[in-house]
C-alpha cells in the first residue's frame, strides 16, 4: 500500500479519477490547473456564472448542481423571476442570491478585480450574496487563486496528516463546515505545503483531487 501524503500517493488518486471520468469540479482537472497557472480576467458575465455556481454547489452534490447550473445560466440575462426559475429549482434563499449577483454583476466584477492583493479579493468575495467563510475559497480558487476550500473532508485529511506525522492521534478541535477552526487550519495548511513540495503543483490544484478522491470513496477511514 503507498503512503499518504507521498507524490505516488497524491499521483496515483488522480490518475484513477481520470480514468473514471471524475476528473472535474466546474470546470475539468486540465482547466483547473490552467487556471490557476494562467488566470485570466472574467467579464462580468462569467464572473457572475462563476458565484452562481459556487452558491448552487454549497452543500449539494456537484452533478446536481452542474445540471441546475446549465439550465439556468442562459436564462439569467433575461431577467427572471425567482418564480422563472423555481420552476428548475427549489431553492428561494440560492436563487434570490444568484439574481441579486447577477443584477449586480457589472459592480461586484469590478470591485473585485479592483483588489490589491489575496487578502482584499477574499473580503470582496466574502460580501456576496450566499457566500460564507469555506465557500469564499471555493469561489476565490475557481476564479484563479491559489487557494484551497477547507470543508469537511479536507479538514479530517488535515487531521490525518498532522496524526501521520505526529505518529500519535491528534486530538484535533471540532470540525465544522461552517466555521474553520484555526488549529484545523494549520494541520490543513502544513498538509498542503508538504503536498505542494512533493508534487509541485498549486494547493489550489492539489485541493480538487484530493476532494474529489474523498467524495468518491478513494480515500476511507477519514473522521
Amino acid at each position: 500500500m503507498v503512503k499518504m501524503f507521498t507524490s505516488d500517493w497524491f499521483f496515483d488518486l488522480e490518475k484513477t479519477l481520470r480514468e473514471r471520468g471524475l476528473d472535474s469540479d466546474d470546470k475539468s482537472f486540465d482547466e483547473i490547473r490552467d487556471t490557476l497557472s494562467n488566470p485570466k480576467k472574467l467579464s462580468p458575465t462569467e464572473f457572475a456564472s462563476a458565484v452562481s455556481y459556487v452558491i448552487l454547489a454549497s452543500g449539494f452534490n456537484q452533478n446536481t448542481a452542474k445540471k441546475i447550473h446549465k439550465i439556468i445560466m442562459p436564462l439569467m440575462n433575461q431577467n427572471p423571476t425567482i418564480d422563472d426559475l423555481k420552476k428548475f429549482f427549489k431553492n428561494d434563499v440560492k436563487l434570490k442570491s444568484i439574481i441579486k449577483v447577477w443584477q449586480n454583476k457589472i459592480a461586484f466584477c469590478d470591485e473585485y478585480y479592483s483588489c490589491k492583493n489575496l487578502d482584499e479579493k477574499i473580503s470582496c468575495l466574502k460580501k456576496l450574496p450566499y457566500i460564507g467563510d469555506i465557500t469564499v475559497n471555493h469561489l476565490a480558487r475557481n476564479l484563479g487563486e491559489n487557494v484551497v476550500k477547507y470543508d469537511r473532508w479536507i479538514q479530517r485529511l488535515g487531521v490525518a496528516y498532522a496524526t501521520q506525522i505526529s505518529k500519535c492521534k491528534v486530538q484535533s478541535a471540532v470540525i465544522d463546515n461552517t466555521r474553520l477552526n484555526p488549529q484545523i487550519k494549520q494541520y490543513c495548511d502544513d498538509m498542503f505545503a508538504h503536498l505542494e513540495q512533493e508534487t509541485r503543483l498549486p494547493r489550489g490544484y492539489i485541493d480538487v483531487v484530493l476532494w474529489k478522491a474523498c467524495q468518491n470513496g478513494l480515500i476511507t477511514g477519514l473522521k
